[in-house]
């Protein structure tokens, strides 16, 4: 079945498969036969298992927004550990989930050499969500749960938009970025229309360029 699930992720739409009534043993032997491939992702909700398949224009845009992030941290001069999608799961929670790319930024002198041990109870400080046909709703509640402070979620309609966990443990939409300070979705935004006509590397460069002057300007 998973292979079969695997070679449909070749399509032009994100796909989504949900699965009720899956034990957690279940999902963590799932998980190993899986091994490293990430060409799916998964998501564990207290017994809702849900197998996520991302598209072509999916993959493009979760990397354009991670190259946006680590120039971020180059020209800010911040630490940077970009985790991909490694799995974030809590057992007595009865949730895991692999977000499209995540990334330990101000906490990220806690893991240490290529191959770091998560600190417990020490959630990324980024998430990365793209939602070109399947909803992030689900997803956005596990975050919720494990501390997440910020996810950036794109979707075709609303564009990129800044969330931020208050306390009460609810996440509201913010213009700037916990992370980067001096950064709004309106100029990530901005980015991703620059691309639909230009190259990657291109906007990425003006992308760096407006950074530094910002830097010269503050």
């Amino acid at each position: 079945m998973i292979n079969s699930l695997v070679n449909q992720s070749q399509s032009t739409f994100t796909q989504l498969v949900s699965l009720p009534h899956v034990s957690w043993q279940t999902y963590q032997n799932l998980k190993r036969d899986m091994g490293d491939h990430r060409g799916i992702r998964l998501t564990y909700n207290q017994g809702l298992l849900s197998i996520k398949m991302p598209s072509k224009i999916h993959e493009i845009i979760n990397r354009l927004l991670t190259r946006i992030v680590i120039v971020l941290t180059e020209e800010l001069g911040l630490e940077i550990v970009d985790m991909g999608s490694t799995t974030l799961e809590r057992e007595d929670l009865a949730r895991g989930v692999e977000p499209d790319t995540c990334f330990y930024i101000h906490n990220a002198h806690y893991l240490k050499g290529l191959n770091p041990q998560l600190p417990p109870n020490l959630p990324p400080d980024l998430v990365i969500e793209v939602d070109i046909t399947s909803p992030s709703t689900q997803r956005m509640e596990i975050y919720q749960q494990l501390g997440i402070p910020e996810v950036w979620r794109y979707n075709p309609n609303e564009g990129l938009q800044f969330f931020q966990l208050q306390i009460g443990d609810d996440y509201k939409i913010f213009a700037f970025s916990l992370a980067f300070p001096m950064l709004t979705a309106a100029k990530v935004n901005q980015v991703l229309a620059d691309r639909q006509n230009r190259s990657e590397n291109s906007v990425i460069y003006d992308f760096r360029q407006w950074i530094k002057s910002q830097s010269l300007s503050s």
